[in-house]
This record gives C-alpha cells, sequence and structure tokens, in this order.
C-alpha cells in the first residue's frame, strides 16, 4: 500500500461476537450479512513503520458508514498537515473554551457582543458538528439563510467574522488544518455614509442648548462638538485628567455600555485615542461652568473628584440617555435627525470644510494614521483638491509671464 496516497485505508462493519473459542469475529460474524443494525462500524489504515513490520491503526465505534469514513478522513489529513484532529471535539465546546480564553483579553463591550453571537447564533447553528468536520458550505449555507430570512448583512458578517477569528485560533492550536469560515464568510459591507450638520446647523442645536436649557447635556454636546471627541470618552472624562489653566485634556477612560444595561469604564479604543486633546474656549467655559455645577453638589470638596459629567445623584450618564436628550432636543428645532457619534463627524466635516490640513484634523481626532482619516473623510476632499490644483495652475502662469530683463 502507498503509505504518501491520501486516499488509503478502508471502512468496515465490525462486532464483537465470540466464537466457541472465546474469540472474537470481528468483520467475519455471520450476523452483519444477516442484520444491518448488527455491529458498528470502523476504519484501518496502514502506518509507516521504521522497524519493517506492518503497523496498521484501527478505530471502532462509529455509528454508521459515514462517520467511520470520516473518521478516517480526519486522521489522514491530521498524518499530512500534523494537525491533531479530535474526533468527539464539537464546535460548540470549542466555541465555549475559546470565547472564556477571550474574556480577559477583549473589551467588556467587545466580549458581550462576541458572546451574544456565539451562544444565539453560531452555536445552534453549527454547535453539534464535530469541529473537524466544519466545512465552508456549512457557513455559507448558514449566511445565505440568515439574509433570505431578512437578517442584516452587518449582522451575519459580524456573526461569520467571530467564526472566522475562532477558528484562526483552531488552525494556530493545531486543532484544524484550515480555516472552514475564512473564504466562506460575507465580505465586509461598505460603511453607511453618515448625516452631518452644516456649521449653520451645529451653531443653532448649541444656541438652543444654551438658552432652553443650560445643563450638563448642553455643555457635554459643547465638548463632542468642540473637540471632535467620542461619546464614551467625553462621558468617561474625570476632573484630574482636565487642564483648565493650560486649556488641555487628556484622554485615558471612556464609558460604555455593555448590552444596554450596565456601565463600563474601559481603556480609550486605540492606543492614538489615548492622548491630549486642546480645548478652544468655547469648550473651556462649558467645562468651568461644569465645574459651578459641580461644587454646587459637592460643597465640601475643595477639587473636584470623580466623574465630570454625571446625573443628579452622581451616577454616570447611560449613552442612550444621551441620545434621546440630542434626539429630542434636535428636533425641536427641526434639525435633521442623527446619532452621538454624527457629532464627532460633524466636528471632523466642519474642520475640513475650514481649510484645516488633513494631517491636522487626523491628530485632532486622534486617529491612528493619516489613512484613517482619509478612508473615512475622503469624500470632502474633492473640493480641498480642486483648490490645491488651481492654485498650482495660477502659480504656473504666473511664472509664464513676461519678465522685465534689466
Amino acid at each position: 500500500m502507498n503509505l504518501t496516497d491520501p486516499a488509503r485505508g478502508r471502512v468496515y462493519r465490525r462486532c464483537g461476537c465470540r466464537d466457541t473459542n472465546g474469540r472474537q469475529y470481528g468483520a467475519r460474524c455471520p450476523k452483519l450479512n444477516a442484520s444491518p443494525d448488527h455491529g458498528s462500524w470502523a476504519y484501518a489504515v496502514d502506518l509507516a513503520s521504521s522497524s519493517g513490520k506492518r503497523e496498521t491503526r484501527r478505530r471502532g465505534g462509529f455509528s454508521d458508514q459515514s462517520a467511520a469514513l470520516t473518521a478516517l478522513q480526519n486522521f489522514l489529513v491530521a498524518e499530512r498537515t500534523g494537525v491533531t484532529a479530535n474526533e468527539t471535539l464539537t464546535v460548540a465546546d470549542y466555541l465555549r473554551e475559546w470565547l472564556l480564553s477571550k474574556q480577559e483579553i477583549l473589551k467588556a463591550t467587545t466580549y458581550a457582543g462576541y458572546h451574544r453571537h456565539v451562544h444565539h447564533d453560531l452555536i445552534p447553528a453549527f454547535g453539534p458538528l464535530p469541529l473537524a468536520g466544519l466545512r465552508d458550505r456549512h457557513v455559507t449555507t448558514w449566511s445565505q439563510q440568515q439574509l433570505a430570512a431578512g437578517r442584516g448583512r452587518p449582522t451575519v458578517h459580524r456573526c461569520c467574522a467571530i467564526l472566522s477569528s475562532a477558528m484562526n485560533t483552531a488552525v494556530s492550536a493545531d486543532l484544524l488544518a484550515r480555516n472552514p469560515a475564512r473564504n466562506a464568510a460575507l465580505k465586509r459591507p461598505a460603511a453607511p455614509e453618515r448625516l452631518c450638520w452644516t456649521p449653520q446647523q451645529a451653531s443653532a442645536f448649541l444656541h438652543h442648548n444654551a438658552e432652553t436649557y443650560n445643563d450638563a447635556y448642553a455643555d457635554i454636546f459643547e465638548v463632542i462638538l468642540g473637540t471632535g471627541m467620542r461619546r464614551g470618552e467625553v462621558l468617561g472624562l474625570h476632573w484630574p485628567d482636565i487642564h483648565l489653566q493650560q486649556r488641555i485634556l487628556f484622554v485615558r477612560w471612556t464609558l460604555a455600555s455593555v448590552n444596554n444595561a450596565r456601565l463600563h469604564l474601559q481603556a480609550p479604543k486605540t492606543r492614538a485615542s489615548r492622548n491630549w486633546v486642546s480645548l478652544s474656549p468655547r469648550v473651556t467655559a462649558a467645562l468651568r461652568r461644569q465645574t459651578v455645577r459641580h461644587r454646587g453638589t459637592h460643597p465640601g470638596q475643595p477639587h473636584p473628584q470623580g466623574l465630570v459629567f454625571t446625573r443628579p445623584d452622581g451616577k454616570p450618564i447611560n449613552p442612550e440617555r444621551l441620545l434621546h436628550a440630542l434626539r429630542r432636543r434636535s428636533a425641536e428645532i427641526g434639525l435633521p435627525k442623527i446619532g452621538l457619534h454624527d457629532l464627532r463627524h460633524t466636528a471632523a466635516t466642519i474642520m475640513i470644510s475650514s481649510q484645516v490640513p488633513l494631517a491636522i484634523v487626523s491628530k485632532t481626532l486622534r486617529h491612528s494614521t493619516l489613512a484613517t482619516t482619509v478612508n473615512i473623510y475622503g469624500h470632502l476632499l474633492p473640493q480641498a483638491a480642486r483648490e490645491a490644483v488651481t492654485a498650482l495652475a495660477d502659480a504656473l502662469d504666473h511664472a509664464d509671464l513676461p519678465r522685465e530683463i534689466n
């Protein structure tokens, strides 16, 4: 037998019946031909031997021929690739173990999303399958069924991306030879275009908040639109991180809502996000107003401590409450409906439209790279590009003018 032949090996049915001498019949039992339900299925495959003697691997106890054949194929793949196939490990058991390993690595909000999709989507869909038996077609079929049922493409993509990440770990651990979800996963859907306010609309919104409400929410909106900070970064601001005299603050925390139920303070989104932010006079004034409010509720505290923006009872502000306030107050003056993150995009749009260099905008927003800024706001650059080539043409035209020769 050719030991390099991936098709080698055989499957057969056998039983534990014994003859009059007490020896097992194995595959020779006469009852095997008489009854298809007698015995169980097994596989056998010859192994390479350094001693020259024939060595055979045998495994039995499989419920049907298909299960025995799958086990044989998994063994042959493991033999060729060095991957150790665990025939009893299911996708469900593996995903649970993998998820536990991620609990200390992922941020609380990210882990909550992983946990939700693993238990509500992936395990119900693929859990009973042996890990080594998961195939591309399983993932593709499930994705198509989800889309046909009306599930959103971004959600289906997110589920497949989580499954692909888990399978990558299985490949690294030599549990799989390849990732069955990599090629079957949906392509990342295009991000929806963000709706931003014009400078006039943003100004009208801030004026309405100041005149009608003059509260902590009004100052939060002033800080977001005046710095481009993320909502969680503003809600996670602590007093020791603000230096009003120097007109600067440091982003060290972000407040996140886990499953819209539990608030959690965690590190900023990226390393670049954990940085300083310059404050305009308007933003500085908003923070000073908040200082006055804080001292009014904490008269015995000479220096403000804790979170900058809180509810009247001192508890953190849920981002959902802030979103409701944004929607309600903007509707009161007839402004287009936008989300909290759109306030950050509005700030970026105003900066770019005001011809602030893109590199400065990128640093102000604390993006990891300039390319990130270009990818998000590249649609705002055509006018700047036209102005640049116009200025270049003007310079060349000016150089072509006849010069006086002394």
